[in-house]
């Protein structure tokens, strides 16, 4: 977990950097890539290899983002390559080759694996009028509903919702899976003016969308609910959700914690497996409100006038009790 440095680069950073992954250097690139390429022969399965995507005779593709960050973040270096990229094309091709849970499992089976899953509005837009169900919780960020099949997601377009019933019941459905997951890694990351904030990782494709569960999971991690002005959260990927919440009384801390969570996103988010989010955001009521966008080289803070009365209004209550 990064949260005020990078991750060294595996060449140097002289090095000419890929055109589609700027975390690797050229070479980096032209290695990963052939063992890519490797990896699907030996299940027999000739592919042909773009920038970030590899595509097989019968028109199907297979992206190679996540694939690229693992391999970038693996500690031991290249020599763990050749092992990732065969298991992570294995399980690939297991899936898509595989019989559809929608085929073999029983209706009740499904409803229990169901989950809501809060990604890139860019993850589904390419086929937009297949998700009409999916649900926008935040600029750039969309819910759609999925099948937790543990070592994958199953997205479900509205064709294979129907079967299965009401959407408004079927999404309160997998939102009480989601409370139900168990908890996973819990740490507190300190930093610079007493900032503090609480970071949840785990291997589960749906951490950072417990996002939805805010309030239930502020009273998991600190044995109390949120108050009325909620909590800052950030999503950098879906392995991770930072979370801060706000003490409606007296919160001296709130801007440098700000601050922090503002560097933790971004440093998570850039070279991640199954990046969510790089922005921080203001949960309050169930309603996610962006508080930080970070689309160029420096994080823009976006003007909300009811943030601003929250720390005119901690201000003038430090000022009281002082």
């Amino acid at each position: 977990m990064r949260i005020f440095h990078r991750s060294p680069e595996r060449d140097q950073q002289s090095a000419g950097r890929d055109a589609e992954y700027s975390f690797f250097s050229v070479d980096e690139g032209a290695q990963f890539r052939a063992h890519v390429r490797a990896a699907f022969a030996e299940r027999g399965l000739e592919v042909t290899v773009h920038s970030g995507t590899v595509s097989d005779n019968t028109g199907r593709q297979f992206g190679l983002r996540n694939l690229a960050a693992i391999c970038h973040q693996e500690p031991r270096g290249r020599k763990r390559w050749p092992h990732l990229i065969r298991g992570h094309v294995g399980r690939l091709l297991r899936v898509v080759d595989g019989p559809s849970p929608l085929e073999f499992l029983e209706p009740d089976q499904l409803l229990a694996l169901l989950r809501p899953w809060v990604v890139a509005r860019d993850f589904i837009e390419p086929n937009a009028d297949r998700y009409v169900h999916a649900r926008v919780v935040a600029p750039g960020l969309c819910e759609v509903l999925a099948l937790d099949l543990r070592e994958s997601v199953m997205t479900l377009p509205d064709t294979s919702l129907a079967p299965l019933g009401d959407i408004v019941e079927l999404r309160a459905r997998a939102l009480d899976n989601l409370r139900e997951l168990p908890m996973e890694s819990h740490t507190i990351l300190h930093g610079p003016q007493q900032m503090h904030f609480d970071v949840v990782t785990g291997d589960s494709f749906f951490t950072s969308s417990r996002v939805l569960a805010t309030n239930e999971l502020a009273r998991d991690l600190t044995g109390r609910p949120l108050g009325p002005d909620g909590a800052l959260v950030a999503m950098p990927n879906r392995h991770q959700l930072a979370l801060r919440p706000i003490d409606s009384e007296r919160d001296t801390t709130l801007m440098p914690t700000l601050y922090g969570m503002t560097v933790f996103a971004a440093a998570n988010y850039e070279d991640a497996v199954g990046p969510v989010s790089p922005d921080v955001y203001w949960w309050r009521d169930g309603t996610l409100t962006r508080l930080v966008r970070q689309e160029g080289v420096e994080p823009e803070f976006k003007d909300d006038i009811e943030f601003e009365m929250l720390q005119m209004r901690l201000a003038d209550n430090d000022a009281d009790q002082r």
